[in-house]
């Protein structure tokens, strides 16, 4: 295998994406624009889980403080104790392909994934019901998570980045969406980059030579002498470090990890 030289390669304008904090006040507002560059170790799906929080929406989310916050749906009520939960869809939302989202779609989206559902059918264009084998208080919850995430044909996501270039295990590049409904609330950078790079070595040097803004590094790393730099302990070994012009909106717990949604969450000083 031929040789790659480290400086051609992140010149070359690719660059990685997902775990990361960061050193600006998280009082800071969001700041619109700029290349959201993230190195990534091979492990843990990491460059997955970047691309699919970038590319796709569910009908609900879990916000960084720990709310229920409705993302593809805009209301939600139970009947029958909990078995029946008729949900409500934002209107005006388009998949990447130009084609509106309709409950229809949704159902076709939910139907093999949501296995506690007994029946799941759309009472209106806008509106579907979800009929379960049992009572679940928690439904709006179960929906945040990444397995139920709303995609055409198994592809095609309604989130604030399309997808130009995903290699598995190798490479993401995403584009900001224009006029996407979370637009002033969400998707602040204009592209996010992402590049698996296992040598822990060549990470820190991508970060020390300005190659990338996060990068995750063995603790011992001698950039810990670097001013522009803070770091955040993301496991007995590893640290997450990053330049401080890199934002991210208050967490709650450990949540570094962000649940995947960094793309769309963080920004540039």
């Amino acid at each position: 295998m031929t040789r790659l030289d480290r400086r051609a390669l992140f010149s070359s304008g690719v660059a990685a994406a997902l775990l990361a904090a960061t050193g600006v006040s998280l009082e800071a507002s969001p700041r619109q624009g700029g290349r959201l560059r993230i190195a990534l170790p091979r492990s843990d799906d990491n460059l997955a889980r970047l691309a699919h929080g970038a590319a796709y929406d569910r009908l609900t989310e879990i916000a960084p403080n720990g709310a229920l916050n409705g993302e593809l749906a805009t209301g939600w009520y139970a009947e029958a104790k909990g078995r029946e939960w008729v949900i409500d869809l934002r209107e005006g939302v388009r998949f990447h392909d130009g084609t509106a989202v309709c409950a229809a779609g949704v159902v076709e989206c939910l139907t093999e994934p949501l296995d506690l559902a007994k029946h799941i059918e759309a009472t209106n264009p806008m509106q579907l019901r979800i009929e379960l084998e049992e009572a679940r208080s928690d439904l709006p919850f179960v929906l945040a998570s990444p397995e139920f995430a709303i995609a055409r044909h198994g592809n095609i996501g309604t989130g604030c980045y399309r997808t130009e270039r995903l290699v598995p295990d190798r490479q993401y590049l995403g584009q900001k969406v224009t006029d996407h409904y979370k637009a002033g609330r969400a998707g602040w950078v204009d592209t996010v980059e992402a590049l698996v790079i296992p040598d822990a070595t060549v990470r820190a040097e991508a970060l020390r030579d300005g190659f990338v803004d996060i990068a995750a590094i063995p603790k011992d790393e001698s950039l810990r002498g670097h001013a522009d730099l803070v770091f955040y302990p993301s496991s007995e070994n590893m640290a997450l470090a990053m330049r401080k012009s890199v934002g991210r909106p208050r967490e709650i717990g450990a949540g570094l990890l962000d649940d995947g949604r960094l793309a769309e969450r963080w920004w540039l000083g």
